[in-house]
């Protein structure tokens, strides 16, 4: 990856000798691998069988999980929030863990169409709860920085699963409830 860098360096007009440029390429490596750590973990690992049976069955939500990915087209970052909702079927997971699912997705080469559907998948498949529901708010910096140079433009995505796709009064009130309706 080193070397990929150096190019890219040169490729640019740089040069990849220059005292400020010196480190960049193994700075830039790890970065990378650091930015993509999601595809060496696994939702399993992760909840490490912080499940809990408490009997509760009314609606589990985290919000404003603070989300930082990279775009797959073009390798750049976009960055936001995240709101996780379910209804349990008498389980439920250590709250914890949904802002660690969140990131073990983010943190690979994505879409944020994608992601929000992953994350709420891998719950819906860990947990097994009644329904799932995701929200996801984002700045994208290849709409900021490259093409349209939209800068305060977001993209919001959703995902809803089970009993939040099925009943609009259960969906309503997680949207309420994250503050999407307030707008």
């Amino acid at each position: 990856m080193r070397e990929a860098v150096r190019t890219i360096l040169e490729c640019v007009g740089e040069d990849p000798d220059r005292e400020g440029l010196l480190a960049t390429p193994d700075r830039y490596a790890k970065a990378m691998l650091f930015f993509t750590q999601g595809y060496q973990q696994n939702v399993r690992d992760i909840v490490n069988g912080a499940i809990f049976h408490e009997g509760h069955n009314e609606m589990v939500i985290v919000k404003d999980i603070a989300i930082f990915s990279l775009c797959e087209h073009h390798l750049v970052p976009f960055t936001g929030k995240m709101h996780i909702g379910y209804i349990p079927r008498n389980a439920v997971i250590g709250i914890s863990k949904l802002p660690r699912i969140a990131d073990l997705f983010s943190r690979r080469l994505q879409i944020q169409e994608r992601l929000t559907k992953e994350v709420a998948n891998a719950i819906m498949e860990v947990l097994k709860p009644q329904g799932v529901a995701v929200v996801m708010e984002s700045s994208h910096l290849c709409m900021v920085m490259r093409g349209v140079e939209k800068a305060a433009s977001t993209t919001i995505t959703s995902c809803v699963l089970g009993c939040f796709e099925r009943k609009e009064k259960t969906r309503n009130e997680f949207l309420s409830l994250v503050g999407v309706n307030r707008r």
